[in-house]
């Protein structure tokens, strides 16, 4: 998949007004959204966003419930007058098919940039009709470029709360945090086909201090990806699958030094994903992946429920063997346990010259889904075993 959630080019960004209104509700449709699904109401959200933002006390944007509202890219910006603006999503908010984009990035839909104090919640639905975008993805076209949009971005903000949402079919990833701190995401559904291509649930990247709890995913790739630059992350209560699992990576791309630290990710329940609980890394990075927790996860039908990969590859590639790598040190994985789909239910494949170290596994109980017996390969994996591991660990 692609990392990098880039600014929009074209898109419309929404500057501050001088307003003084005292009105703490603004209402989209009091700013001309038709909310028939048919006209464009990206210039009406434009200017309740506008309104609100520049309005002092505890304001209000509301998406009335009862509508379908087409909205076409968007920045809503800030730094705001109010460190508590509250966006209310109770309608649905669907994006144009790609031909309508007229020139705007394709990398981002909605967006909050720049804003300190937000909260968006409700029980609305943001639908991206990602079936018109799939098609032309680079994972089904190999000459094509990662560009298809992430649905709902969150970047250079800080003190955030996202709840309740629905969001759904996206044309790319589904959301988005870059470049933020203290930020927490909450029953969200997010749903995508299974074969969809490059439609992570959530990607985070460059950002700290992130709680994502009490979620349903279910997508075409990760659930959640975890890119670099990103630090004390907690991850709970999470229904994951289809998918591909919950990752840290890919990092290290093209000589890139990244950096993970302080991932804890508790009380995950995983079904038919392709992965379970993955770090991957590409040869020829640098950097570190530490202090990383995964404890009481629920394998069900998983194909490959535990693994570190410090050999991948995109399909796109031919990857050459590199000497430098990403380190990783310091991983537990704990109380993990359900069912395999391949007898190999854990694989710690590290860096011939860059080994991983610290690596603990306890209360691990994988078996096949026909009850058979599993086993594990390590590569230069180094570390300890606590209590019943099963499949028998092979660490150094």
């Amino acid at each position: 998949m692609c990392w990098g959630l880039a600014g929009l080019c074209g898109a419309r960004t929404l500057p501050l007004s001088d307003s003084t209104s005292t009105s703490k509700s603004f209402d989209v449709m009091d700013y001309g959204a038709k909310g028939d699904g048919m006209k464009d109401d990206t210039d009406a959200f434009a200017k309740a966003w506008n309104a609100a933002c520049s309005a002092k006390g505890s304001p209000e944007m509301i998406i009335p419930s009862g509508n379908l509202f087409r909205v076409g890219p968007i920045q809503f910006t800030g730094p705001c007058e109010s460190n508590h603006v509250h966006v209310t999503v109770e309608g649905d908010i669907v994006g144009p098919p790609p031909s309508s984009w007229k020139g705007a990035s394709k990398e981002t839909w909605l967006v909050f940039s720049h804003v300190n104090g937000l909260i968006v919640d409700g029980s609305g639905k943001i639908d991206g009709h990602g079936p018109a975008w799939w098609a032309q993805a680079c994972r089904q076209n190999k000459g094509d470029i990662c560009a298809n949009p992430t649905a709902l971005t969150v970047e250079y903000s800080s003190d955030v709360r996202v709840s309740g949402l629905n969001i759904v079919n996206s044309q790319q990833m589904h959301m988005g945090i870059e470049q933020s701190t203290s930020v927490t995401l909450s029953h969200l559904t997010i749903r995508a086909p299974g074969d969809s291509p490059n439609t992570d649930g959530i990607h985070i990247q460059g950002s700290s201090s992130v709680t994502i709890e009490n979620c349903n995913i279910g997508t075409g790739d990760d659930c959640i990806s975890i890119g670099p630059g990103s630090s004390n992350l907690n991850i709970s209560h999470i229904v994951c699958g289809p998918g591909h699992g919950i990752s840290i990576g890919s990092l290290g791309k093209g000589t890139e030094k990244a950096n993970v630290q302080g991932v804890h990710v508790t009380d995950v329940n995983m079904t038919g994903t392709t992965n379970g609980v993955r770090i991957k890394t590409w040869q020829g990075g640098a950097g570190t992946v530490s202090d990383i927790t995964f404890e009481r996860i629920t394998m069900d039908n998983v194909d490959r429920p535990i693994i570190i990969d410090q050999y991948y590859c995109d399909s796109n590639y031919r990857c050459q063997n590199k000497t430098s790598a990403v380190q990783v040190k310091g991983v537990k994985f704990i109380g993990v346990r359900g069912t395999s789909v391949r007898p190999e239910a854990v694989t710690l494949a590290c860096s011939k010259s860059v080994a991983c170290t610290n690596i603990l596994l306890d209360g691990i109980d994988l078996k096949t889904v026909d009850g058979e017996k599993t086993v594990s390969y390590c590569l230069n994996a180094f570390g300890s075993a606590k209590g019943q591991v099963i499949p028998k660990p092979c660490l150094d």
